[in-house]
């Protein structure tokens, strides 16, 4: 088993930084998840440890040795890829054991691993198919099943998910959860859905046009995001932003948005008597935005009117698509019981409690 470090590595192609002085320490064992929009440069980091791109600066380490220069065969990693990469002329007994045929491991040795690993998921009596005998998933099954097989130090997932139907992808990363626990090896996960960052990791690392911008676990990226982009990107629907600025005194402070005006609490206050006269950003989340008649009674709220523009139906909650003002535009994820009608004027309640701003100029939170 190993970790694996980033120190400073940096990738170009030609005049263009995919990835910009990363500097990331992955613990043994952990299940660290890489996310970020396309073209963030996670991916391109992935293929940098495995040695399938030739870094331009810095080191990377899995484990105490520095593999800058170390072929990907003898980096003690396995590579799992979005698309499943199965030899269409090869049953999955084979599939899963060619890697070791080349590496002339012993015949007992290929099948005893062989056979554990189609054991841990449950492909026992898919050993003799083709892979055009199978569904999606299973190929997926048994592309993880040929990584298992080699026994590395490190598991590297490329988006491994993508080309999975919904309910499939909520089952398969279920499954590669428990494989991770199961095994106890260092997993780093490639992904650009933060629902499947938020539920498979113990520690998410965003990235945005190169740049490394937080490493936390889940909550704490959720609860505390570092600056918008983290902010907006974690959360599903994303965090509501709203333009204000900073008014009053020390005594009393307000976050003023033009469409409502809040009275910033004590503690809150504090931390903005430094912007007064200043412009900042609003961050409310769609759950801490509720239905006056359902909402938690320990709460610190303050009513918003805003006007009704959709709303979608999800069964345990309701999304609510709502115009505050003359057009800021915000999503309340809301208690199924309460009742709209379009178009009509409503009195929301924020809570406060769980409220952000962030600075403007700098981008990054206040609080």
């Amino acid at each position: 088993m190993a970790g694996v470090i980033f120190d400073n590595m940096t990738k170009k192609y030609g005049d263009v930084t995919a990835v910009s002085e990363l500097s990331l320490d992955i613990v043994d064992k952990e299940f660290l998840v890489l996310v970020g929009p396309s073209g963030c440069g996670k991916s391109t980091a992935l293929r940098c440890l495995a040695g399938l791109e030739e870094i331009s600066g810095g080191q990377i380490k899995i484990g105490d040795r520095v593999v800058n220069d170390v072929p990907p065969k003898d980096r003690d990693i396995a590579m799992v890829f979005q698309s499943y990469a199965l030899y269409p002329h090869m049953s999955v007994y084979d599939n899963m054991a060619f890697g070791l045929k080349l590496r002339k491991t012993p015949k007992s040795e290929i099948d005893r691993r062989v056979q554990e690993s189609a054991d841990i998921l449950g492909i026992q009596q898919l050993l003799d198919r083709k892979p055009k005998q199978l569904s999606g998933g299973q190929r997926q099954r048994v592309a993880l099943g040929r990584a298992i097989v080699r026994e590395p130090s490190v598991f590297l997932l490329d988006e491994p998910l993508s080309n999975l139907d919904a309910k499939l992808r909520v089952q398969t990363r279920a499954e590669i959860s428990k494989l991770h626990k199961r095994l106890g090896t260092t997993f780093i996960y490639v992904t650009h859905d933060q629902v499947e960052a938020m539920t498979m990791a113990d520690r998410i690392a965003v990235m945005k046009d190169g740049v490394l911008q937080q490493v936390a676990s889940p909550q704490n990226l959720y609860d505390h995001p570092t600056n918008i982009f983290v902010a907006g990107f974690i959360g599903s629907p994303s965090m509501n932003f709203f333009n204000g600025s900073v008014t009053g005194d020390k005594q009393e402070l307000y976050l003023d948005t033009g469409a409502f005006r809040l009275r910033v609490e004590k503690e809150q206050a504090e931390k903005l008597a430094g912007y007064i006269g200043k412009e900042v950003l609003l961050g409310v989340r769609p759950e801490d935005i509720h239905h006056p008649n359902f909402h938690p009674s320990d709460i610190h709220g303050a009513k918003i009117i805003a006007r009704v523009e959709l709303t979608e139906m999800m069964g345990s909650e309701t999304y609510t698509y709502l115009i505050v003002g003359e057009d800021q535009n915000c999503i309340a994820r809301v208690d199924p019981r309460a009742r709209f009608r379009i178009g009509e004027d409503v009195e929301m309640i924020f809570n406060l409690d769980n409220m952000h701003v962030f600075d403007q100029q700098t981008e990054l939170a206040i609080f």
